[in-house]
């Protein structure tokens, strides 16, 4: 037997997020700095102090999946099989009983199925316990997205959901490949969804003081690494990508997208939801998934932050990004695509993975918009306002999430020899 590493390269991509229904629509957005922040539209705001979100627009489920099925689904599972409907497309992948058994799917959720809870926690008040949905308990269920999504393609392998908070996603990518790498399967959909922009879960943010307050003007509220920043905007949406073993994708003769080259992951051990602002754990956890990929810090091309809009958070991030990166730092294009599409929460990094091979295969550099007041805290090349071409032929993506959780993915342009 080899002991060669296994490289997994991914073959689809596909989202439902503020931005757009399809990946060709997001990036699309992206590169025209467009924002998609909006006042709610989702429940009555009146006595929410926080009054904007980036909700998905234009997705109904009905004409999707048929009245029946869209109302046994929750929202974050539509939209996680939506996007897992564009990637299998996108990869040209037939599933059948001779590879069914071999192609899994890790889907990560931080809220999983809470508007389903919040929905039937009112039908219970208002009208008793015996009006309470048989169908809800499954729909809660964080592993239902990756449940149906294997019902849906008949996928017989590995399945299951990983729940990190605002990391989830980016862990789901990362397990799914060493997945792959493991061979306890041959393809995985894996990536992340969130709909949790329901009344309670954002009072629930308001009250913690984490939410950005500027709802008078929606597109600018998001502004990471910006000095006048005053915290994040949620979001909901999904991302999937088709992880596949490089051999078994040439061999079907797949076209591929990127590669799939390091990950790590760790914990900061010090607060349930402030990070530790040394950024020691998050700079280890870039240097883990440097050393994953046997990489050096200076064959980082461009950085996707996780770059929330939050005081903290971006202030870390940055001296993490300092304590990886060293004399580099000040000269690394590190963005943040969250001041456009808000904080997908679970499903941030998934869709940031996604963005970030997006700018290895078209050259180009996401923006961070809204940056108007730099901050000396947070020096760093953001590419600020507009996107900008340059070769990009490995990415890093960050995500941090509540619980202290950190988790890195780096990216990379496929060729036949080394990434």
């Amino acid at each position: 037997m080899s002991n060669q590493r296994k490289r997994v390269v991914i073959t689809g991509m596909g989202t439902i997020n503020p931005l757009g229904l399809s990946m060709a629509a997001s990036w699309q957005a992206i590169m025209r700095s467009a924002s998609g922040i909006e006042l709610i539209s989702l429940f009555d705001t009146t006595a929410h102090t926080v009054k904007i979100a980036g909700e998905v627009k234009g997705f109904d489920a009905i004409e999707r999946y048929g009245k029946k099925d869209a109302r046994h689904m929750d929202r974050f599972v539509q939209f996680a099989l939506g996007a897992a409907q564009e990637a299998m497309l996108a990869s040209g992948l037939k599933v059948d009983a001779g590879n069914a058994d071999r192609i899994g799917a890790l889907i990560g959720t931080g809220m999983g199925g809470i508007s389903t809870v919040g929905a039937e926690a009112q039908t219970l008040s208002a009208r008793g316990a015996g009006r309470i949905s048989p169908f809800m308990v499954p729909m809660m269920l964080p592993d239902t997205a990756a449940g149906q999504i294997a019902l849906h393609f008949g996928l017989r392998g590995p399945n299951l959901a990983v729940s990190a908070a605002c990391a989830s996603s980016t862990n789901a990518i990362g397990e799914a490949a060493e997945m792959i790498r493991r061979g306890a399967a041959d393809v995985m959909l894996s990536g992340g969804a969130e709909a949790a922009l329901t009344p309670l879960i954002m009072a629930g943010f308001a009250n913690m003081g984490t939410l950005s307050t500027k709802s008078t003007d929606p597109h600018s509220a998001s502004r990471p690494f910006d000095k006048q920043r005053d915290g994040f905007v949620a979001a909901e949406g999904a991302a999937v990508l088709v992880l596949e073993d490089a051999a078994h994708a040439t061999a079907r003769g797949a076209q591929i997208l990127g590669e799939v080259l390091g990950y790590g992951l760790t914990n900061d051990a010090f607060h349930m939801t402030a990070p530790a602002s040394d950024g020691a754990s998050a700079a280890r956890c870039m240097q883990l998934a440097l050393d994953n990929a046997g990489l050096l810090a200076r064959d980082i091309d461009y950085l996707n932050a996780h770059g929330t809009s939050t005081i903290l958070n971006d202030n870390m991030e940055t001296l993490a990004i300092k304590k990886v990166f060293g004399e580099a730092a000040p000269n690394l294009a590190v963005s943040s695509t969250k001041s456009m599409h808000g904080h997908l929460l679970g499903a941030a990094g998934a869709l940031e993975a996604c963005i970030a091979v997006q700018a290895i295969l078209h050259a180009m550099l996401p923006p961070t918009i809204n940056y108007e007041h730099p901050d000396a805290q947070c020096d760093l090349d953001v590419v600020p306002n507009k996107a900008r071409a340059a070769p990009v032929r490995r990415a890093m993506s960050n995500s941090f999430g509540f619980g202290g959780h950190n988790a890195c993915l780096i990216l990379g342009a496929f060729a036949n020899g080394r990434s």
